[in-house]
This record gives C-alpha cells, structure tokens and sequence, in this order.
C-alpha cells in the first residue's frame, strides 16, 4: 500500500535572513509553498510546478532538506527542497491569499507545525534528513482546537476536501 506523498519548497533571500512564505486560502495561516504530488508526477516536479502555481515564481531546486514521515493521519510524508528563485514575481494564486518575505528572525506568530521545524533543518544547510513529523499530532490539533478553533476547524475541513477559499488580496514582497 503506498502513502500519500507531499512537497514543500522552502526559498531564502539571497543573505539567508528571509524566507519566502504563503498564506493560504482554505486556513489563511503562512506556510511554505507546496502540495500533493500528481500521480506519475516526480517530486522534483511536484515542487516546481506548486511554487509557481502558489507564488508565481519559477524556481530550481538547490537541494533536499529532508524527508518527513507522518506518525498518524494528520500529515503525509513530505519531501522538503530548497529552492532558488528563477524569474517571476510573487503573485497569489486561487491557492494562496498573499506572498511575502518574512525576516527569520520575524516570522508571523502563527505558523503552523511542522514548518518552523522545516525552516530550521533548512537553515542548517546538513545532509538530507530522514525524520518523523513528531510535530504534528492529535495533541497539538486537539490545543489548536481550543486556542485557534475557527483556523482548526478550517483545516479539518480543508482534509476532509471541504475547503473554505477566500478573496484575494494582494501584498507585495
């Protein structure tokens, strides 16, 4: 039997103090860019072809950061790559709401796990990773429910297929 698998591309600024990021439609929270694999689709590709669609950038892939495994249905296994920037500009899409830079040492105060974790193993620049996403459990869905419940419902929605979108609103990197 074989998973689901997803992609998540991180992109720095040129110094390493910034990192590109998303905010999303169906849980307007910042992530990093990224989404499910197509079938037949590589992940090389996979992120490529998420990133532009979610940032309007065309990037290429610098390196692996990891592979994530999920320890329960919350998560998929997720291939993590850095990527530089090629051309475009950052543009929304029917997928993400805005498309920022965000200082690391600035990053929007709710970001949901694992990408905190991602940013960091990036930032590390060590040998593709081979980890479990012990961040992502039904006990941190279970605090969110209660500290964040509208965002928590929205995302039980968005798994279940049920995404709510919302309007789009531009914001310049």
């Amino acid at each position: 039997m074989s998973f689901p698998e997803s992609v998540a591309g991180i992109v720095f600024s040129p110094d390493r103090d910034f990192v590109l990021l998303i905010q999303r439609r169906d849980v307007p929270v910042w992530v990093l860019p990224g989404g499910g694999i197509e079938p037949s689709e590589p992940p090389e590709a996979a992120i490529i072809r998420e990133i532009l669609e979610e940032t309007g950038f065309t990037v290429k892939i610098d390196r692996l950061v990891g592979d994530y495994f999920p320890i329960n249905r919350l998560a998929k296994h997720t291939h993590l790559y850095e990527c530089s920037i090629l051309s475009g500009k950052p543009t929304p899409s029917s997928e993400s709401k805005n498309v920022h830079f965000f200082p690391l040492a600035s990053l929007p105060k709710l970001l949901p796990p694992p990408y905190l974790e991602w940013i960091r193993d990036a930032k590390l620049q060590a040998p593709p990773l081979k980890k479990s996403l012990t961040s992502v459990t039904y006990w941190t869905l279970l605090k969110n429910l209660f500290l964040h419940p509208v965002l928590t419902f929205r995302f039980l929605l968005a798994r279940l297929g049920l995404a709510i979108n919302t309007k789009s609103r531009s914001l310049n990197a």
